[in-house]
């Protein structure tokens, strides 16, 4: 077989796309690698690793305005959605996690990611919670963003799927998740 006859897309796309969302410290980019990980064929799209992809000129977010880094927010999330619909058309279930807060922001991920239904999911273990990860984690950010949850729960207080895993593990936390969206892994 040559190059050009290998087949990409798999015919049967995945059942769907997830959108993890929350502030920095809501557990989004561990619960989406073991969210991932239950199934047998899906990808994890951590957004800050795409932001991380530009050697220059790149502008991460911060609380101050900055028309450039609110551009590359938009930026690196219409790159998430384009790896996610390809990998869905390949038959992975993309597991997407971002820092989204606004409106404008998930109406342009909802907006972008058509090739699959997509299963948005807040997590949201509060200010106080997060900001205890954020101090605890490898990853350490010179920014307070707990203020965020309080922006997060004005804007996007109509979503359907909220899940409080201040108190959850993990895998408890991914099967919230699971029974929320009705997305079923293959059994083991």
């Amino acid at each position: 077989m040559g190059w050009t006859e290998v087949p990409v897309d798999t015919g049967s796309p995945a059942a769907g796309a997830v959108l993890l969302i929350g502030i920095p410290g809501s557990g989004k980019s561990t619960v989406a690698a073991a969210l991932a990980a239950r199934f047998a064929a899906a990808a994890h799209i951590e957004v800050d690793a795409l932001q991380g992809l530009i050697v220059s000129g790149g502008r991460w977010p911060s609380p101050e305005k900055d028309e450039e880094a609110d551009r590359q927010i938009f930026l690196r999330a219409r790159n998430a959605c384009l790896l996610a619909d390809s990998f869905a058309a390949a038959g992975f279930l993309p597991v997407i996690d971002d820092v989204v807060v606004r409106r404008a922001h998930l109406d342009f991920y909802r907006a972008t990611l058509t090739g699959v239904p997509l299963h948005c999911v807040v997590l949201a273990p509060g200010a106080a919670k997060a900001r205890e990860r954020n101090l605890a984690r490898d990853k350490t950010l010179t920014t307070d963003w707990s203020p965020l949850d309080d922006v997060m729960r004005a804007e996007l207080a109509d979503e359907k799927v909220w899940i409080d895993s201040a108190e959850l593990t993990v895998a408890e936390t991914v099967d919230a998740i699971l029974a929320a969206t009705g997305l079923t892994p293959p059994p083991a």
